[in-house]
């Protein structure tokens, strides 16, 4: 739709429409080389003010935040008020009785900064809201600024009769920039073991950090995550790290502060990767010692410069076949099809808070069944997952509920969190699991279950299907499975669910029938896993 306004000054509308949504972005046309800001955005979604709402407070900014990383409401009222002037957050998924419907944003990049919504949502009118000026230590502008023609970003709407229709949608990834071109046949999604979560001192002792590299090669996993501080390694170095694990067939993720003026945090090393001479030098060498990727940490910001720095990064770290993973970072808004080599981002209250939040273990036991419709519909979601030991606040969930999360939700790198006695000395049936679980999927299809309740996933990699379900309630549940959309022939399949207790599994193995109903129970809180292959 071509618009002018009283000036002859042209402004287009871009609608693009979809099975199961729409998006639309402005677009200034033309071409003029000065840089004009924009100081506010009108965009309102009008919701029906009789439905519900599922979605998280936006950060008040402090050393941490903003980091998408607040507990998700559970289905409150249309139009209630955020408790903080920071607003609402992307994205926001709503139940107005017949459908279902999330807003969020994609294609956000260096012309633009990102959007949340307004504190004030009154009668269901949700309005569009820039980064707060206090973001990343107060740097940058919090209004954007470009010069002309201007495309900015998507505003995505998805909408289905089903909360499955959302929890399946691909229009965030959909409606962003194609990939660059080049070759990313390099780029290898996979599983990795992880220390810190079971060791927070452990990247800095040699021996822990080995130990995780013989996790990985004994459960065949392709990667094992070295976290903060690797550069104070005492009993040998990281370069010793990285051939050891050469050796043993796989490969190194290294973590990195984001540095520069935008954060005060201390972690190491930082600062490497903010300036662009250090940073392309860094990935040059990680490449010739055969590290793999990165995990870059505390971002702290959403406006415009901050989201040139994450596209740079990314940029810098393909010409040197680096895998990138971000933390303590902004929500996906489509780059992984601009850039297949962001595997995960992080923007979850995932498992590291059993560490420190002692109100995450009840929150959790809900929350994980409101972000397969949420915070993972938008992308890839690094919540380091599948956790059978308590850390400082004991968990609610089952392990039957802990090993379905590693289906449940989708990580182009799946980060196993727990210490390494944890997973070796699994039963036979949780372990094979574990050892063959798929990260990559080619279909994916949402059986039942609603955000704060329930939900059960089917997914299938190549010729065999995965299916996980978990119970957000407090309550006993039982599920009946109809899996005659799995069309193979002298099938097997292994159901893994909740044994006697919620530290104990129930295995058992059967010929698998498409036209037999599947009985599943869960405990409180519990869930199960399940393989046809």
């Amino acid at each position: 739709i071509h618009l002018e306004n009283g000036k002859h000054q042209p402004m287009d509308l871009m609608f693009r429409a979809y099975n199961d949504g729409i998006a639309f972005r402005y677009v200034f046309p033309g071409k003029n080389d000065s840089s004009y800001t924009i100081q506010k955005e009108y965009t309102g979604f009008a919701v029906n003010p009789q439905g519900r709402v599922w979605t998280q407070p936006y950060d008040k900014p402090n050393e941490y935040r903003p980091a998408y990383e607040n507990f998700y409401e559970n289905g409150i009222p249309v139009g209630t008020k955020a408790p903080g002037e920071e607003g609402w957050c992307f994205p926001a998924l709503f139940n107005t009785g017949k459908y279902w419907m999330l807003i969020t944003e994609s294609g956000v990049y260096e012309n633009y900064c990102g959007s949340h919504l307004q504190q004030d949502c009154s009668g269901g009118l949700y309005t569009i809201r820039f980064p707060e000026a206090t973001d990343g230590n107060n740097t940058g502008n919090r209004y954007p600024s470009w010069n002309l023609p201007w495309e900015m970003p998507w505003r995505v709407i998805a909408i289905g009769q089903t909360p499955g229709s959302i929890l399946e949608s691909m229009m965030v990834f959909n409606v962003a920039r194609p990939q660059q071109k080049g070759d990313f046949s390099w780029v290898k999604p996979g599983r990795a073991s992880w220390s810190w979560w079971s060791d927070h001192g452990s990247s800095k002792n040699y021996q822990s950090l080995k130990s995780f590299v013989d996790l990985a090669a004994a459960m065949g996993w392709e990667y094992s995550l070295v976290d903060a501080n690797w550069d104070l390694m005492e009993g040998g170095n990281i370069e010793q790290l990285v051939r050891y694990a050469n050796t043993r067939g796989v490969g190194i993720l290294m973590w990195y502060n984001s540095g520069g003026p935008h954060n005060l945090v201390t972690e190491r090393p930082r600062d490497i990767m903010f300036n662009p001479v250090t940073r392309r030098a860094e990935f040059k060498k990680l490449h010739e010692w055969g590290v793999k990727g990165v995990k870059v940490d505390f971002w702290q910001s959403d406006k415009q410069h901050i989201m040139k720095y994450y596209l740079d990064l990314l940029k810098d770290a393909a010409a040197e076949q680096i895998m990138v993973n971000f933390h303590g970072c902004t929500l996906p808004r489509g780059w992984s099809r601009t850039w297949p080599n962001l595997m995960s981002m992080e923007a979850v209250n995932g498992a590291e808070a059993y560490s420190f939040n002692k109100d995450y273990p009840e929150h959790a036991t809900y929350i994980n069944t409101i972000l397969p419709f949420t915070r993972n519909v938008v992308g890839s979601m690094d919540y380091t997952p599948v956790t059978f030991s308590d850390q400082v606040y004991p968990h609610l969930t089952s392990w039957g509920h802990e090993l379905a999360l590693s289906v449940v939700f989708e990580s182009g790198i799946l980060h196993f969190a727990d210490r390494v006695t944890a997973y070796l000395s699994l039963p036979k049936e949780p372990l094979e699991f574990l050892k063959e679980v798929p990260v990559a999927w080619d279909e994916t299809r949402w059986i039942e279950g609603e955000p704060g309740r329930m939900v059960v996933v089917a997914r299938r990699n190549g010729n065999s299907w995965w299916i996980a379900g978990i119970n957000g309630e407090n309550a006993p549940k039982q599920v009946e499975l109809d899996l005659s959309f799995i069309d193979i022939q002298n099938a097997n399949q292994v159901l893994i669910a909740d044994g006697p207790d919620n530290k104990s599994f129930a295995s058992t193995t059967t010929p698998f029938n498409r036209k037999d109903k599947v009985k599943v129970s869960m405990l409180p809180y519990g869930g199960f896993a399940m393989t046809v292959k």
